[in-house]
């Protein structure tokens, strides 16, 4: 089958003419954290989940609460706390005394964004309740089922410090987030840019730019963007890699992973590539676009032996090693 690279590149082009409206828009509330925005609106095309890493008071809040103004869709902020029920999230039954019968009262999760804010300090229970409606974008309530409204994008954060009273999420359940975005601080210029705004004497807040319609019709374009062969077989090589080094002559790394990445890290790395070539108003997908994403699809998915961790080795360097070893086509 003949591909029309142009005429997919001018459609993507027209597709993605709101992106620069977008990023301007949020550009105005949150000033830096570049790639913050960009693998928040990966995420979003990709129709995937993102877990953020990162210290307090890195605008991760404000990040997603931002974007949902710029799109006019619903929001909310979950805290997760140790005594935090499913129910709390979800939602569950309660009995109306008028009427003698008991009505579904649905829980915070009915929005189209979630901050599912230090996700780690809540019990399995409520992280399983969580995940259950990112997997199937719908929940039970007693013996009905409700479909979550769409677009719906969980940002999860978790903070890397505090550890004591945390439970940790248990690995197959990060892997159902499409990306893990570690955050660091600002640069000093934007840092005195932030502190100047957030004293000034009006603080901006985003307009809607663009509709929940926009963004579904914007996943529906993301298929078209063509992604040669070539490409396909070398995000293939690079999970595997993760899994099997010695394949690809890096014996050395075999005795530092403990697992690599799922059939998932393969379809996000596609998907992710994919969108990360839309974000650049592109209507194909490049190698750079493969390594743009790469870290954040594979570092929650590629695991350490405790060799490693005495060697002080940790997943990204493992990943490095292996984009720097495989054959870019």
């Amino acid at each position: 089958m003949e591909v029309n690279i142009q005429e997919i590149n001018e459609r993507i082009q027209q597709e993605s003419a709101f992106v620069d409206a977008l990023r301007m828009e949020i550009g105005k509330v949150i000033i830096g954290q570049k790639q913050m925005v960009d693998r928040l609106l990966i995420g979003l095309l990709g129709d995937g989940h993102i877990l953020l890493e990162g210290v307090p008071g890195l605008a991760k809040t404000t990040a997603i609460k931002t974007l949902a103004a710029a799109m006019k869709a619903m929001f909310h902020r979950i805290q997760f706390t140790p005594d935090l029920l499913p129910a709390d999230l979800i939602g569950t039954m309660i009995y109306n005394q008028k009427t003698g019968e008991f009505q579904t009262k649905q829980g915070p999760i009915f929005a189209n964004f979630i901050l599912a804010d230090e996700i780690n300090r809540s019990p399995a229970k409520v992280q399983s309740a969580l995940l259950e409606a990112m997997q199937e974008r719908q929940v039970t309530i007693g013996e009905q089922t409700f479909a979550l409204p769409r677009p719906f994008l969980v940002m999860a954060t978790q903070n890397p410090i505090e550890q004591e009273g945390t439970y940790p999420l248990p690995e197959a359940q990060v892997d159902r987030f499409m990306l893990k975005v570690k955050i660091d601080y600002p640069s000093r210029d934007e840092e005195l840019g932030i502190m100047r705004q957030q004293i000034a004497a009006d603080i901006p807040v985003a307009s809607p730019v663009i509709s929940a319609e926009d963004v579904l019709k914007a996943r529906r374009a993301l298929h078209t963007v063509y992604m040669d062969e070539k490409i396909e077989r070398y995000i293939l090589d690079i999970v595997m890699a993760t899994r099997d080094p010695r394949q690809f002559d890096l014996d050395r790394l075999s005795n530092y992973i403990a697992y690599g990445g799922s059939p998932r890290a393969s379809i996000y790395l596609a998907v992710a590539g994919k969108a990360h070539a839309f974000i650049q108003r592109r209507g194909y997908v490049i190698p750079e676009d493969i390594r743009a994403v790469c870290f954040d699809v594979l570092r929650h998915r590629v695991a350490v032996t405790y060799e490693a961790e005495a060697e002080e080795m940790n997943s990204e360097m493992i990943i490095q090693e292996i984009i720097d070893t495989i054959e870019v086509p």
